[in-house]
């Protein structure tokens, strides 16, 4: 094969003062990302499923896949979400959530579900999910919902009747209180396998073992007794 390579004139060697080393550091990064991102939709092209194997405790990023060869249909079947949910809690309420870890057929295809029931008044706290975006739609009863940025702090709150839908932007602290006298029963989807959940309260006042009382009272500026008080009705059952 020829080399039609045209010789490198030594003047094209000296460095260049018209592009500063930042912004090709830049472009760097941003072919990079381009590449990371081609290659991760490619894998998700490479395989139409990946059913969780179930007897396989070990994973790195998602679960171990099944044998193609013993996945079943009921790998892709789950029943029962026409079923109340027991409400007679602290909170009145109940979320199911129906991710990777319930569903096998998840595996792999970055969504899940979950289904709320609440009690008249009953709330789902104040939490977070960190690894996917919720999409809330409204099926029955009437629900105050809403989620706090950062940077500013801003509040984003809507009331929701039955047929309503509301988004909450992944990893973003939010909540669902029904302001009805009646059941409400509301679905959630995510762009995850498995959303993760994080109850604030529960979280910072039901750790175990428990933060230092005197780090929760300068955080929230509280009574030494509210704060133990606190850390006694979140200890976990």
């Amino acid at each position: 094969m020829t080399d039609h390579t045209d010789p490198i004139a030594p003047s094209s060697l000296a460095p260049s003062t018209s592009a500063p080393s930042s912004a090709i550091g830049v472009t760097l990064e941003a072919i990079l990302a381009q590449l990371q991102c081609m290659d991760a939709c490619l894998d998700s092209l490479i395989d139409e499923m990946c059913q969780m194997n179930t007897l396989v405790g070990l994973s790195v990023n998602g679960k171990i896949c099944k044998d193609p060869a013993i996945v079943l249909v009921n790998d892709f079947f789950f029943s029962g979400l026409n079923i109340p949910r027991n409400t007679r809690n602290k909170v009145g309420s109940n979320v199911i959530l129906l991710n990777v870890d319930k569903f096998p057929g998840l595996n792999t295809l970055s969504v899940s579900l979950a289904h709320l029931d609440f009690a008249p008044y009953g709330l789902n706290p104040p939490h977070t999910h960190p690894h996917g975006t919720e999409l809330l739609i409204v099926i029955e009863g009437t629900l105050l919902v809403g989620f706090v940025t950062f940077n500013p702090n801003k509040l984003f709150t809507k009331v929701l009747n039955k047929g309503d839908a509301f988004v909450f932007p992944i990893g973003l602290i939010h909540f669902h209180f029904n302001i009805g006298k009646i059941d409400a029963l509301t679905f959630s989807s995510f762009n995850s396998q498995n959303s993760g959940l994080i109850t604030i309260a529960n979280v910072v006042f039901g750790s175990i073992p428990p933060i230092n009382p005197d780090v929760l009272i300068k955080a929230f500026q509280l009574d030494k007794t509210v704060v133990e008080y606190l850390q006694k009705a979140f200890v976990p059952n």
